[in-house]
């Protein structure tokens, strides 16, 4: 028979136990916080590539759709109030001379949602437009150009586009092209930026327009921030810290580089972008897979025999996932390395295709981003400024400097 003592200290311990609320009541009560805070923000992704889903495979994104990461009624349910919808313009386009169409098409189809949808989606040309839409309940579709191919080095092209709603312009994409070296090219065409390149940072500075630097070489990245009068912005890009030689990602000196200008670095949420065991794993299957193709003496990805052997692939190697702490994880690097005001979200939805974190498939799950962040003692305000406020802060500052000496 147990000693009394040792009795009553057993029923007080169990009692402790009982009045001890439960982690998953600690959970769910941390989700509802969340949802509501995601609810009640401002939310400013700054890169989702539904114009060139659609342009694909077109699908009536004001109502709810079979697949991809986007439509209306998921971004209601994650709190999404102005996804700014990338013109997305293959490398190729370039060299084949479709980028300036192909650009005109995907803002049509993008202005084509808005026009359908009027009481769900308003265009947005600044941030006070995203502003107003907040206010009036809308979702708001500002319009980001990424590879400035369409530029075709004729500022006349520049300023048709800015009339157009361009208002950031990802200076290239995965190979070098007329403005600038490209951080997964291993052809460094002009070592940085071309002499048009710096030409169009600074008449992008004049008109206000954000000067986008993901994707770009480092060498390109540090020369534009020594010309762009006007903060730099990462619209889709994440932390090289946690990916060692990825140079899509930012390292820290470029990260400090960026705030001291007084710009900003929207996270991917790639997983490929997010760790080091997704990267590897990119790597190894891009390197088979560009066999295969070399093979094939084809460079398409739609073809059944590459999808079929993606399809074997990753059976034979299961992707190693991101979860939602690994994108928190970044936003804390670059909040202890350079500051709160200078991290965003760029995602990346309907872009980076299966490999979104366990936890961020689609646009309904930011709250679940939101928890996180509080779980780890960030403020409601500070959640607020990493889920819209501080690029609606810098977007603000750049509109501001337009035109300025």
């Amino acid at each position: 028979m147990p000693h009394p003592l040792i009795a009553r200290v057993g029923l007080v311990f169990v009692l402790f136990l009982l009045v001890l609320p439960a982690p998953a009541q600690d959970d769910e009560r941390l989700l509802q916080q969340a949802r509501e805070l995601a609810q009640s923000a401002l939310i400013v992704d700054t890169h989702v590539d539904v114009p060139y889903r659609i342009h694909g495979q077109w699908a009536d994104v004001t109502a709810a759709t079979d697949d991809g990461d986007f439509d209306a009624p998921r971004a209601r349910a994650g709190g999404l109030n102005a996804p700014f919808m990338s013109i997305y313009l293959p490398w190729h386009s370039e060299h084949d001379g479709t980028a300036t169409a192909l650009a005109n098409a995907l803002i049509d189809q993008v202005e084509a949602i808005a026009a359908r949808a009027p009481r769900q989606f308003t265009m947005a040309y600044s941030s006070a437009d995203v502003r107003q839409a907040f206010k009036d309940g809308k979702i708001a579709l500002p319009l980001g150009m990424e590879n400035g191919a369409a530029i075709q080095g004729d500022l006349d092209l520049l300023e048709h586009f800015h009339r157009r709603g361009i208002r950031y312009i990802t200076l290239t994409h995965s190979r070098a092209n007329h403005i600038a070296d490209s951080s997964y090219d291993p052809v460094a065409m002009w070592q940085g930026l071309s002499p048009f390149g710096r030409e169009l940072v600074s008449a992008m500075n004049d008109l206000g327009m954000i000067v986008d630097i993901s994707h770009v070489s480092d060498a390109a990245f540090h020369e534009a921030v020594q010309i762009s009068r006007a903060p730099l912005v990462a619209t889709h890009s994440s932390v090289r810290h946690f990916t060692p030689g990825f140079e899509r990602n930012m390292s820290d000196a470029m990260i400090q580089a960026l705030a001291e200008g007084g710009g900003i670095i929207m996270i991917n949420f790639g997983s490929s972008f997010l760790t080091a065991a997704a990267n590897q794993w990119q790597q190894q299957f891009s390197a088979a897979r560009d066999n295969l193709l070399s093979q094939l003496g084809s460079d398409n990805d739609d073809d059944p025999r590459v999808q079929a052997f993606t399809q074997s692939y990753r059976s034979k190697h299961p992707y190693p996932y991101a979860t939602v702490a690994d994108v928190a994880d970044h936003i804390d690097h670059v909040v202890k390395l350079v500051g709160i005001e200078h991290v965003g979200i760029g995602s990346d939805y309907d872009g980076v295709g299966d490999s979104l974190p366990s936890g961020l498939k689609d646009v309904t799950t930011y709250p679940n981003l939101v928890a996180e962040l509080l779980r780890r003692d960030y403020s409601e305000a500070d959640v607020r400024k990493v889920l819209g406020e501080n690029f609606m802060r810098v977007w603000a500052r750049i509109e501001a400097m337009a035109g300025a000496d």
